[in-house]
């Protein structure tokens, strides 16, 4: 891949797979723009080649002002979303309305000139194909795209809905990622984890077999990139490591790279962690701030299946991806300890 002197606008910049968006296409060589907004951490941003530019979702009125006064671009990537809100309608004010007015703008304004780039989720699907397969035993088959998208979160419902306002908007050369569990460096929910493992403690929940996939931060980064020049417009990708783990394998690694001994694994029934995030969302909102555990939480953590089918996207895009879950570990846990969160 190669983008030098390419103009390339990311948003979400300042996130945890913005910045390494943002890292990966200075090193291919393009002219990358960092959508911000005023209050963002420019932390990860600090390299002197990146052009900043804040940005307004909620108003395409001011958006579109601010896209004409510095675009036009070659490409745009849209990585900036909300992954847990106050309140539920604020999903669909960030991920569905502020997606289609950027969308709208970028046309409306001829800002534009090739691809634009969305991070959707699997979460868009929800609780597809859950009934055990194969003789008796627990075994789920991979959510395709064919299936009928149930998303049982807002989070979920928001992203369907903006993948539903692209495809409205008939001139827009758009493609669309549908990733699973996206971990690695400066991600802060999965981290979580290996806090509590370093703790001696490991909790799950639910009793029935979970069937999970994942996906390394800079795997997710090329694949985004590849379909900035590949593959056919206005369609959509899932994307994993193409593997699939069962509910121990992501705190195994963790407890054997960060050499914990004597780890309590709690495995806790679904009703209570239905108690939990009632109650950690409900004093969330009583205090004006988010919460990783609340209810929207809840329902993406009871699903058990999380396999979907990669194959269009190594197939079209030329995926592939290089970092299984125990190379994405070891690297994860290798950058905690430098950055002093371990």
């Amino acid at each position: 891949m190669n983008f030098k002197g390419e103009k390339i606008l990311v948003t979400g910049a300042s996130g945890f797979i913005g910045s390494f968006i943002v890292e990966r296409l200075l090193e291919l060589g393009a002219e990358v723009w960092a959508g911000v907004r005023q209050s963002s951490s420019r932390e990860y941003l600090q390299d002197s080649r990146i052009k900043f530019l804040e940005l307004d979702f909620s108003d395409k009125g001011t958006l579109s002002d601010q896209l004409k006064s510095h675009g036009p671009w070659h490409h745009v990537i849209h990585a900036a979303g909300a992954t847990k809100c106050k309140n539920a309608a604020d999903f669909f004010t960030i991920n569905t309305d502020g997606t289609r007015h950027f969308a709208e703008a970028l046309i409306e304004t001829q800002t534009i000139k090739g691809r634009f780039i969305y991070f959707s989720s699997l979460s868009v699907f929800g609780p597809v194909r859950q009934e055990p397969t194969g003789n008796g035993k627990f075994h789920y088959a991979k959510i395709t795209e064919s299936d009928t998208p149930m998303p049982n979160s807002a989070y979920g419902q928001s992203k369907l809905r903006a993948e539903a306002a692209l495809e409205a908007i008939k001139d827009l050369d758009y493609v669309i990622l549908r990733p699973t569990g996206v971990y690695g460096p400066r991600e802060k929910d999965y981290f979580l984890m290996a806090k509590s493992i370093r703790q001696h403690i490991d909790f799950s929940v639910g009793f029935k077999p979970q069937e999970i996939t994942f996906i390394f931060v800079r795997d997710l980064v090329d694949a985004a990139c590849l379909a900035l020049s590949n593959g056919p417009s206005r369609r959509a990708y899932f994307l994993t490591d193409g593997e699939v783990y069962d509910s121990r394998a992501f705190s195994n690694l963790l407890q054997a790279e960060m050499g914990v001994r004597c780890v309590l694994h709690i495995k806790a029934p679904l009703w209570l962690l239905h108690g939990v995030c009632k109650i950690s969302g409900t004093l969330a909102k009583w205090r004006g701030k988010t919460t990783t555990l609340n209810m929207d939480k809840y329902h993406i953590l009871r699903q058990r299946n999380w396999q979907c089918d990669i194959q269009p996207a190594q197939e079209l895009l030329g995926y592939v991806p290089k970092y299984k879950l125990e190379e994405g570990v070891k690297e994860s846990v290798a950058w905690y300890k430098k950055a002093g969160w371990l």
